[in-house]
């Protein structure tokens, strides 16, 4: 908390316009509350907890709560199947599904509840079942099995005393696509991805915690949702939106009108959202009082130049500068971006590696190229929040 108790850390925006403001005093509370309830529950430091939900903030809540019990999260993504959340599932062995009743899109109650019930029909690890009560949507429940979060998590003591662990205590599992077969259960431990997450939150967005409102549109099921929403930006004490819904519900100008309401100073998207936003027209963004952007961000993929410059001019007004970021799951943290004021920015380049990264450009037989050349980017000593292994 460290006197920041009072200050929002979410700004939490429903797709049906419901809103909550959290602050660290408030987050706290809730971390604690779920923390106590997963100890009543029976679980402890190394075991696994499943998470299928949406970006609302009881799905923060949960993973850091995990944190500060020493269980590993596995958060799969909630647009996934019940046979592939199934299988994330069994290869964690994990001993609870942390869930939702339904999520809202495009104004639409869609059920999450029913996907979970055919994941664990038969899954051997899983011990218990948490639904969060999003959208009152009827779920069929297994006594014994299936607890809601608000007769449980809401009547917890908000009182909780965390735990120390050591710094290589694995502190989450992420299923990545990779390049053959199944999907491989990337590790992240705690200290160094800690470490790496907050610096570059800190310095790759030049942000000033109490004078920013920083607004990152990933999904937590990504990696990007762990680094730049969850752990990264609210070690840094960060006041950042959340937002559950889709760009265009009920309409094209939901993300300008959230930029606008919360007054949102640093904005981190991917390439494919700005070309969506190119494709319906600046008269959209143009509508809104976008003036309180000082600086933008890119990831997933590399920006084309002339999605770069409209992102700059459109968004940006001309005057942000962008920090296009080169990362991945099994990095963890940014490894290749400008820094914003000190770095030159060249439209569709990530530019340089960041200090303490060391990265070099090689041909087939490993061999250094030169300035201009083209091949092989690779990363030729260890980082912070380099991953550990692949899970089992």
């Amino acid at each position: 908390i460290a006197g920041n108790g009072d200050r929002v850390a979410i700004h939490f925006e429903g797709e049906p316009g419901d809103t909550r403001d959290l602050t660290y005093n408030d987050l706290l509370a809730e971390v604690s509350k779920a923390a106590n309830t997963f100890t009543d529950l029976g679980l402890v430091a190394g075991d696994r907890v499943a998470i299928y939900m949406p970006m609302i903030p009881e799905a923060i809540v949960t993973m850091l709560a995990c944190a500060r019990l020493g269980l590993t999260h596995s958060v799969v993504f909630a647009g996934f199947s019940a046979s592939a959340l199934r299988s994330r599932i069994d290869d964690a062995e994990a001993k609870l599904v942390v869930t939702v009743d339904g999520q809202w899109r495009r104004g639409q109650a869609a059920p999450l509840k029913p996907a979970v019930d055919e994941a664990v029909d038969g899954a051997e690890s899983v011990k218990h079942v948490l639904v969060v009560k999003r959208t009152g949507i009827d779920v069929d429940t297994t006594a014994g099995r299936d607890l809601w979060w608000h007769e449980t998590v809401d009547k917890a003591s908000d009182t909780h005393q965390a735990q120390p662990f050591d710094s290589e205590h694995p502190l989450f599992i992420l299923y990545t696509s990779g390049t053959t077969g199944k999907p491989k259960g990337i590790i992240h431990t705690s200290g160094g991805y800690l470490t790496q997450a907050s610096y570059t939150h800190h310095n790759v967005f030049d942000h000033k915690a109490g004078q920013d409102v920083y607004w990152c549109t990933a999904d937590i099921g990504w990696v990007t949702g762990h680094s730049y929403i969850v752990y990264g930006p609210l070690s840094n004490g960060v006041t950042q939106v959340v937002y559950e819904g889709t760009p265009n519900s009920p309409d094209e100008h939901r993300h300008f009108q959230i930029i606008e309401k919360y007054r949102v100073s640093i904005y981190y998207t991917a390439p494919t959202l700005v070309r969506t936003f190119m494709k319906w027209g600046r008269d959209i963004p143009d509508a809104h009082d976008l003036s309180s952007i000082r600086l933008l961000g890119s990831v997933g993929e590399p920006i084309n130049p002339e999605a770069w410059k409209w992102f700059r001019e459109v968004i940006g007004g001309n005057t942000a500068p962008i920090v296009d970021t080169w990362w991945q799951t099994e990095t963890g943290a940014i490894m290749i971006s400008p820094l914003p004021g000190i770095t030159a920015t060249k439209p569709g380049s990530a530019m340089a590696p960041l200090p303490g990264i060391s990265a070099k450009i090689v041909d087939d037989d490993a061999n250094e190229l030169g300035a201009g050349g083209s091949g092989y980017l690779v990363l030729d000593k260890p980082w912070p929040a380099m991953l550990r292994g692949i899970w089992g």
